[in-house]
């Protein structure tokens, strides 16, 4: 029987190789020939989709294909697409996924046929063991390797993918190289920072400069920033906080007091107690300066969420006077720096890294060690765990390493970014991975303008839908989650194997994963793959598309302070706002990102079914028409909110 074998080369730069490729069809009745496809250096360029013959007696049905590329000249690396057969005499034909590299001379990988899943044959069963077992070898727990250093998971890739590096540390601009060499000094004027924001800009970076010292776009940004899930009802002052009807009546509006405010549900809290005691960072010899403020906002009839007080340590003393609005102005000013000196810092680290990064990483690592290629979660998953591994790498070594930008440029650089992200561990919840939860406990579900919460539960109802009609496609009982061994495994690397031997973090499993230790039915198993979507996808584009829009003004986001928070109001000056915020040096670093694969855009097609491309397509649909709306809601808005537009979203970490 002569069969037909298709085979696609990537588009992505160097996916095609000069070397020799060889190809064996393995069925039910028996295996083919070993069967070179191709003319060295021409059937597998770049973006090739070649057809070739392979003879041989009936195999039966199709089990797997088996690749081996072979040196010719030089050794070439291959990254493989698909690979698909047709069997004479029958329509339909086969799918083999790849979607993978072959490195090195005479390296062989075993694919298996796309709908693949419910093993029965001996051969069918020994090859997912074995493919697990070989991926086990690569992706090791630290219990087995001893080496973690600043890591902050329990797993280290033995290699990385040759995805090439997205995360951009670069000098905002060529003439900033001039700057750079001026270490410590200091900017003249607020206007200076305007030398390093002439040519990068966006329309929010734009409104940010000029907008910035506004009490309104203050408030704002607790919302609908880069860090908009701080933010909490008040529902009575902390005994810590020491602020008097009488300080904010006249931020009020007059026919009211803050007593019935509290009750009514309008006054907000955002808390920085976690930058308590956080060690500073020494740069340049010289020890920078954190501070663990309180701000209280209200949400004003006709201004907006706006701050009414703010006091910069958590323990209240002369020292530690409450800034308000009627303050001197540069007094208040450098108080609202402060807090959102505060806020780069938790954005940056918790917000961003710990909740998204590094929560991802945990999941992404099991997912390989214990999901074969052929499961359906594997394969539902691992489009939004894309490069994750690749870029936490990098991150490792180019952001929060002892010489990496966070200790160059950051107050929280060094040990306090460890420290702070311990403490975080300690109260994350698996809840407040959860949107519905996380806005219900803050008490935020009527807040006004609240754009990011309002597309959150937006995208969440989306992916909670696609999940479902993925995950219902092949468990048709919650006795068959139950009973899925590898799935339980999955489950039992991420609780046990992914934290439980990372310092300080022991417990974190047990608040997090305990409640779905054994994942017994099919809502437990669709809540929890809803959070690793939505993690990986709306919540890091939350946290991090905004980077630059928020952070590119310097003073609206200062990365490190260089002196104390001040203790007297009158005493505030414009010398001393400037000699605080960070030097020209700290401000010419910026963080850049850009949009590789939109959300739902699965380019790697490891569903082959009809049934499950059609829940695919759904899913596309009503992304698009959530899309429609969310784009339809910031007409006539001057300041749009666009982070969690799925066109703008990446379908994975990886920057």
């Amino acid at each position: 029987m002569e069969y037909k074998v298709t085979v696609a080369t990537g588009t992505s730069e160097y996916s095609g190789t000069n070397n020799y490729i060889y190809v064996t069809l393995v069925g039910e009745r028996g295996e083919s020939e070993r069967t070179v496809l191709d003319n060295p250096g021409l059937d597998f360029r770049r973006g090739a989709v070649s057809k070739h013959a392979c003879v041989a007696a009936d195999l039966g049905p199709l089990i797997l294909v088996r690749l081996e590329k072979q040196k010719y000249w030089v050794e070439d690396n291959w990254f493989c697409l698909y690979v698909k057969v047709s069997v004479p005499g029958q329509r339909c034909s086969y799918t083999f996924p790849c979607y993978r590299w072959l490195v090195g001379d005479k390296v062989v990988v075993e694919l298996r046929e796309g709908t693949g899943h419910d093993d029965t044959l001996p051969l069918e069963i020994s090859h997912r063991k074995a493919e697990l077992q070989e991926r086990q070898k690569i992706y090791r727990s630290s219990r087995q390797l001893h080496t973690l250093n600043l890591s902050l998971h329990s797993y280290l890739c033995k290699e990385c993918t040759s995805h090439k590096s997205l995360l951009n540390s670069v000098l905002l601009e060529l003439s900033l190289k001039k700057l750079a060499i001026k270490f410590g000094k200091s900017w003249n004027d607020l206007d200076d920072f305007k030398r390093i924001f002439w040519k990068l800009r966006s329309p929010i970076a734009e409104y940010t400069m000029k907008h910035w010292k506004e009490d309104s776009f203050f408030g704002y940004q607790f919302l609908n920033g880069s860090n908009p899930r701080m933010i909490t009802r008040c529902k009575e002052l902390p005994s810590n906080f020491p602020v008097t009807g009488d300080m904010v009546q006249s931020s009020l509006i007059p026919t009211t007091t803050l007593k019935e405010e509290l009750k009514k549900g309008n006054i907000f809290l955002v808390d920085h107690a976690i930058m308590d005691g956080i060690p500073a960072n020494v740069i340049r010899d010289k020890t920078q300066h954190i501070a663990a403020p309180l701000c209280l906002l209200y949400e004003h009839p006709e201004k907006g969420l706006i701050p009414i007080a703010i006091q910069l340590d958590q323990k209240p003393d002369k020292d530690t006077p409450v800034f308000l609005p009627s303050d001197p102005p540069l007094a208040w000013l450098l108080a609202k720096m402060w807090v959102r000196h505060a806020e780069f810092q938790v954005f940056q680290l918790l917000s961003h890294l710990l909740r998204t990064h590094l929560v991802v990483e945990v999941i992404c690592v099991s997912t390989l060690r214990q999901l074969p290629a052929v499961h359906p979660i594997y394969k539902l998953l691992t489009p939004h765990l894309r490069y994750t591994l690749e870029i936490n790498c990098r991150g490792r070594t180019q952001l929060i390493s002892p010489d990496g930008i966070f200790k160059r440029v950051v107050s929280t650089g060094g040990d306090g970014l460890l420290i702070l992200a311990q403490r975080e561990y300690k109260v994350l919840t698996y809840r407040s991975l959860q949107p519905k939860f996380d806005f219900l406990d803050r008490g935020v579900t009527k807040l006004r303008d609240y754009f990011y919460r309002n597309h959150s539960m937006m995208l969440w109802d989306v992916i909670q839908n696609f999940v479902s009609g993925i995950v219902s496609l092949y468990y048709k009982s919650d006795s068959e989650v139950e009973q899925d061994s590898e799935l339980q495994a999955w489950i039992n690397d991420v609780a046990v194997e992914g934290f439980v031997d990372v310092p300080h973090f022991g417990d974190f499993f047990q608040k997090i994963f305990l409640s779905i230790f054994e994942l017994k039915t099919k809502e437990e198993l669709i809540t929890l793959l809803s959070v690793v979507i939505f993690t990986s996808t709306a919540q890091h584009a939350a946290t991090n598309n905004g980077q630059f829009d928020w952070c590119a003004w310097v003073p609206n986001t200062p990365c490190t302070m260089r002196h104390p928070p001040p203790t007297d109001k009158d005493a505030v000056t414009m010398g001393m706002i400037m000699d605080t915020l960070p030097d020209i040096s700290q401000s010419c670093f910026g963080f850049l990102s850009f949009l590789q694969i939109p959300m739902g855009q699965y380019v790697e097609q490891y569903f082959t079914e009809p049934a499950a491309l059609r829940v695919i397509d759904k899913f596309r649909k009503e992304l698009k028409e959530l899309e429609e709306q969310i784009i339809a809601q910031n007409e006539g808005l001057e300041l749009q909110y666009l982070y969690l537009c799925p066109s703008r979203m990446e379908n994975s970490i990886t920057i």
